[in-house]
């Protein structure tokens, strides 16, 4: 298999990680405020990053200065998790994963606005095709409520948890200084797990552990260890052998691979009239697949 491949491999296997998510998410919601378990979360994967970036020797005095940067993108980050939860305990996790699918418009905005990332045409053509096809699936093909602009309790928190995902990416870049991404990744969930267990510190203390549901159990250790640490791994291989534009691509097959998901979850399947708004955001990956120029070399 050629390295591009490997890349596309990868890239499927993130988007199947990214989208149990949203399915064990929407299962344990119910049980367990979401600040509370994100706080457990990060804790967790930042012990792991942080074992990870000792054990590879690449914590240096450079990569630790300025801590006000982690703050900074952690406050982003912690809204966006905490908002995806706290959404996922109204809104269907496919209508969830649409709404995440609006991702790109938004970052191609902010990346303008913070960096003066301009954004191709094939690439706006992609955000169009995969702006209609989440907006069928958010008003759950009701063009009369898309007028009346009926949106979700759910569907509407978790954009404004997009709003601050579309913000972390280009401010990643503006405030990154060239240290490891390991560390990078590890100082930003350490500054998260702070922020996050000093607002909830009431509620950690509080809640009865001993009674939580097995589910909730599992979506922490879930989202602790492959929605945070594989992923990280993932994303810096794939980009590594893809051009950007190709790695941003399969956001767009999140609402797919999310119903194969519930299917095996044995959460139901959703009305079969969402179905073409799914495909259109599956057609936005097919437009950002081919090479707008030519792939840069891969990198061993």
């Amino acid at each position: 298999m050629s390295e591009a491949g490997k890349g596309h491999l990868a890239m499927l296997v993130f988007a199947v990680l990214v989208s149990g998510s949203f399915s064990l998410g929407g299962m344990a919601a119910p049980f367990i405020d979401p600040a509370v378990l994100n706080a457990v979360r990060f804790v967790i994967a930042a012990a792991v990053l942080w074992g990870w970036a000792l054990a590879t020797g690449r914590v240096t005095r450079a990569a630790v200065a300025a801590p006000w940067r982690y703050f900074v993108l952690a406050g982003l980050f912690v809204i966006y998790f905490v908002t995806m939860f706290e959404g996922l305990k109204t809104a269907p996790p496919v209508s969830m994963a649409a709404v995440f699918t609006l991702n790109p418009a938004l970052t191609a905005v902010f990346g303008y606005i913070i960096v003066r990332q301009v954004t191709t045409p094939r690439m706006a053509l992609a955000i169009l095709v995969g702006g209609v096809g989440a907006l069928w699936v958010i008003f759950d093909a009701d063009w009369q409520a898309l007028l009346r602009f009926e949106v979700g309790r759910g569907e509407a928190i978790y954009f404004w948890g997009c709003v601050a995902h579309a913000m972390y990416t280009p401010m990643l870049r503006l405030l990154s200084r060239g240290e490891p991404g390991v560390v990078f990744n590890a100082g930003i969930l350490s500054a998260g797990a702070l922020i996050l267990c000093v607002w909830a510190a009431r509620d950690l203390w509080a809640m009865d552990w001993q009674s939580v549901p097995a589910i909730v159990w599992w979506t922490i250790l879930y989202v602790a260890f492959a929605a945070t640490g594989i992923t990280f791994v993932i994303l810096r291989f794939a980009t590594l052998r893809l051009p950007a534009a190709k790695v941003m691509a399969y956001t767009y097959i999140v609402p797919s691979t999310v119903i194969l998901w519930e299917l095996a979850l044995g959460q139901g399947v959703p009305g079969l009239a969402i179905l073409p708004g799914v495909a259109l955001t599956a057609l936005s990956l097919l437009l950002l697949v081919k090479d707008e120029e030519k792939a840069r070399a891969p990198v061993s």
